[in-house]
């Protein structure tokens, strides 16, 4: 076999292994810190605009500026907070988790071999 041809998978049990290391549960309780709360926070967001859409129509439809309302500002503000949250992510995920990521799978690697 060539070195750039692949091992065979892993076995089950080598996997519990790796899921119990220590390096691994970091790597998901860091993941979890940011995913969790800041998926509650969008959800939350999103669910005030859906709202505010059904019940505060006279809110929604002020005018701003021209024929720019509020309703229009929160459903743009939508696009900018994803766009927001996905630089944010990925900002994060380059600092915090992608390193230990990283060093994960080169000792798996280096286990293989």
């Amino acid at each position: 076999m060539s070195t750039t041809e692949s091992s065979p998978p892993r076995s089950g049990q080598d996997w519990e292994e790796v899921q119990s290391a220590a390096d691994f549960q970091e790597l998901r309780r860091r993941l979890r810190t940011f995913v969790f709360p800041v998926t509650g926070i969008f959800l939350a967001w999103y669910l005030v605009y859906v709202l505010m859409s059904s019940y505060a129509p006279s809110i929604m439809s002020i005018k701003v500026f021209g024929n720019v309302n509020v309703g229009l500002l929160f459903g743009l503000l939508q696009f900018v907070s994803t766009f927001g949250i996905t630089a944010w992510y990925v900002h994060y995920a380059n600092r915090k988790l992608d390193p230990l990521a990283s060093k994960l799978r080169d000792q798996l690697e280096e286990e293989r071999r």
